[in-house]
């Protein structure tokens, strides 16, 4: 049976295809052969300009001609070196060989022993991985979650001024608006993004134990280490870590694996308020023609994009809190255990993205009902004990609290009427009663945020 989003194992590359098709261009079998043989042919090219005795013939003027090989990558091409894996069982040795015989057809037949020079597999590896996650972050993420952000501003916007009955504990409490508690998570998000794009993007690129042995055996009057920093460093625009085994630590990638989860427990608890607001009739969704809420029940329209980006994310977090937790740990100079999983590190962003989309379909179909949420404000009068306490502390009234107390906590329902009269028997001015009176669960929302 061929591959399809019919076939396929993982929704990612089924059900979800649509939704994460722009991923298999950073985290695909092709793209993690495509990307190594950018590092590659980049390092090559690094080392012609190097000094080394043996490419000085090498004057740059096929340097074009060489990076063709990664900017016209094709499936073919992939192809060929998956083929030669099945020789050669080892993938990267595979990408070696497909470069070989791409020079030879340029005429370098005298440059190919140094393609791949000096280098062990996990230099290649631990420099394409970390720039695809670089490049999918930039390129794929940010752009997602920017969206995001984008239309919760505009609904901050939007419901500015819209009061609404805030609940702590479940319970009533004191008033908020319901633009500012959007703003709750515009901020929360912003702040944790902020993080994510402040972890340097850790490369490896040391030779076989992270010490140049093969480079400094070689030509020992070169300054390997400062030949290394500039091709990780600015070459390729990653940060190279400095003392190293055969791989990189994985110390700054468990970070960015941590900085997603945040983000994401952030978008779970968006995603869970507005739920519990659409549950509470706060919110209508709008109706798509044709669209079926429920199997059963026709009058049903549920919020299932928010509970699909609920559970997307929760997938999302426990592959990232994998990641994090298993690839800074090796044995000794290395085992591989870290190929494996590193394989996988598309699959929680891919979730990730499913969930971002979710969130904001969810979002766009949301129709604020606003006479429900005055009709919650105003069946709580209760609220409004804070306030009158704090104006009768300033007024020095005693044991403001315990009066408001004696009138609110009883099981008779509070109501505009029954402040009015326990504002009346107040031992105060007339203005002072006046100013309590024009408190009301609408206007007592505090300062604009």
């Amino acid at each position: 049976m061929s591959l399809s989003p019919l076939t396929a194992v993982s929704p990612i590359d089924g059900r979800y295809h649509n939704a994460t098709q722009e991923l298999s261009e950073h985290f695909s079998e092709f793209a993690l052969i495509k990307y190594r043989v950018l590092v590659e042919i980049e390092y090559f090219i690094a080392l012609s300009q190097s000094g080394i005795p043996q490419l000085a013939h090498f004057d740059g003027s096929l340097n074009d001609r060489l990076r063709e090989l990664y900017r016209n990558f094709s499936l073919q091409d992939a192809q060929w070196i998956k083929d030669q894996e099945k020789v050669t069982n080892h993938d990267v040795k595979a990408v070696e060989y497909f470069i070989k015989h791409e020079f030879e057809k340029l005429g370098l037949h005298d440059s190919l022993e140094f393609i791949h020079f000096g280098l062990t597999s996990q230099d290649i590896n631990n420099t394409a991985i970390p720039y695809s996650w670089k490049e999918a972050i930039n390129n794929v993420y940010l752009p997602a979650v920017t969206e995001l952000l984008e239309e919760l501003r505009s609904l901050a916007d939007q419901w500015a001024e819209v009061p609404m009955l805030a609940r702590t504990h479940g319970q009533p409490a004191s008033p908020t608006r319901l633009g500012k508690e959007f703003k709750v998570f515009i901020e929360r998000m912003e702040k944790q993004i902020d993080s994510l794009t402040e972890i340097p993007y850790s490369a490896k690129f040391g030779g076989a134990t992270g010490n140049f042995n093969a480079h400094h055996v070689a030509y020992s009057e070169t300054d390997w280490v400062a030949f290394g920093n500039k091709f990780v460093n600015e070459t390729l625009g990653l940060s190279r870590s400095q003392t190293t085994t055969q791989i990189e630590h994985y110390d700054n990638f468990a970070a960015s694996c941590d900085a997603f989860k945040r983000v994401n427990n952030i978008i779970i608890d968006l995603c869970r308020d507005v739920w519990t607001y659409i549950s509470m009739e706060y919110f209508k969704q709008k109706i798509t023609a044709g669209q079926i809420g429920s199997s059963a029940m026709p009058h049903k329209v549920n919020p299932i994009d928010f509970e699909n980006a609920e559970g997307n994310l929760g997938l999302a977090n426990a592959l990232f809190e994998h990641l994090a937790a298993k690839l800074p740990i090796s044995r000794l100079q290395r085992d591989l255990t870290d190929s494996t999983v590193l394989r996988n590190i598309g699959v929680p962003m891919a979730h990730t993205l499913i969930a971002i989309k979710s969130t904001l379909r969810g979002l766009r179909k949301l129709i604020l009902n606003e006479s429900v949420l005055q009709a919650d404000l105003e069946n709580n009068w209760a609220v409004v004990a804070e306030a009158i306490q704090t104006v009768l502390r300033r007024e020095g009234y005693p044991k403001p609290y315990e009066a408001l107390k004696d009138l609110t906590r009883t099981n008779t329902h509070v109501t505009q009427e029954t402040i009015a009269v326990f504002v009346d028997g107040l031992n105060v001015s007339e203005d002072v009663k006046n100013e309590i009176k024009a408190i009301s669960p609408s206007n007592y929302t505090g300062v604009g945020l």
